[in-house]
């Protein structure tokens, strides 16, 4: 019963309210506070703080996500080769990625992996910001730039170059910039990271770099949507070399200022903290890490 329990408790935290974990388990949401009282009495703490609009981890709430994710995991596992075989991976992954690559590159990725190991399932939830990995219950996301929770296993994967570019249609009509500064009388379509807009522009080459602040008529927190505004010849767009290689091979999309490239971006994959993590996802993640390490658009 205690894993009952615990399991619920993380169907709470990752459904993000006691009523969608009570639907998504078929339980009514009477039972799904009386059974997470008892596992409180039974800890003799608060694991979430609850009010009649959102709920949020404590932190001893947030130890026993890390802890449950890691045994349950196991558990997952040890059922599957004593019902199976050593070799058979199953169970289910949660995994975070940004969108435009998420829609792209990874879900082909994830594609070709559950073909291979089709008792495994595959959550993917595509975000360009901020993502609680603990506290959402992800078991893998990919993300780009320094890390700063310093509590997250960190798995470096590549370096990757931004790149400014812009439709054909678009240039033909506004013209080609020759160097960063010009980017002040173009439109440029801008990403929103969580509440940060992406407006100041880092230029190299070299240890002194230029900043340019540009500004446009179009903002999104989507990186696929930003791409598709680039396509149809909206403006001017600054993506990871990942997002938009196949466009610009194709003529698709023109790489601008190729002179004045910034030095590339760290491609990365997070784990929450723990000692061990189930066979199924040191799997995705050694699939995930060779295919963007050596991709090629």
């Amino acid at each position: 019963m205690i894993l009952d329990n615990i399991s619920l408790f993380l169907q709470i935290v990752e459904k993000g309210s006691l009523a969608a974990a009570g639907r998504e388990t078929g339980l009514s949401s009477t039972t799904v506070s009386e059974r997470l009282s008892a596992l409180e009495a039974r800890f003799g703490v608060v694991l979430l703080n609850r009010t009649t609009r959102a709920i949020s981890l404590t932190e001893e709430g947030r130890t026993l996500v890390e802890g449950a994710k890691r045994v349950l995991g196991e558990m997952e596992e040890l059922e599957s080769r004593i019902r199976f075989d050593a070799d058979t991976l199953s169970g289910p992954i949660r995994i975070s990625a940004p969108s435009d690559i998420g829609r792209t590159v990874i879900s082909d990725e994830i594609n070709r992996f559950l073909t291979d190991h089709p008792a495994i399932s595959v959550d993917l939830m595509l975000s360009d910001g901020y993502v609680d990995i603990v506290g959402q219950g992800f078991d893998i996301a990919v993300r780009f730039g320094a890390v700063t929770d310093s509590t997250l296993r960190i798995r470096a994967m590549a370096q990757k170059r931004r790149l400014v570019c812009a439709s054909p249609a678009y240039l033909e009509k506004h013209g080609m910039p020759k160097k960063p500064v010009d980017l002040k009388d173009h439109n440029c379509l801008l990403m929103r990271f969580g509440t940060h807009l992406d407006n100041v522009w880092r230029f190299g080459p070299g240890v002194m770099p230029q900043l340019i602040t540009v500004r446009g008529d179009r903002m999104a927190n989507d990186g696929a949507l930003v791409r598709q505004w680039c396509l149809a010849g909206y403006g001017i767009t600054l993506k990871s070399e990942l997002d938009v290689e196949r466009d610009i091979k194709s003529g698709r999309l023109v790489e601008l200022l190729q002179k004045y490239t910034p030095p590339p971006t760290p491609i990365q994959m997070l784990f929450p903290p723990g000692r061990a993590q189930p066979r199924r996802v040191r799997a995705l993640a050694d699939r995930l890490a060779t295919m963007l390490q050596s991709f090629e658009s």
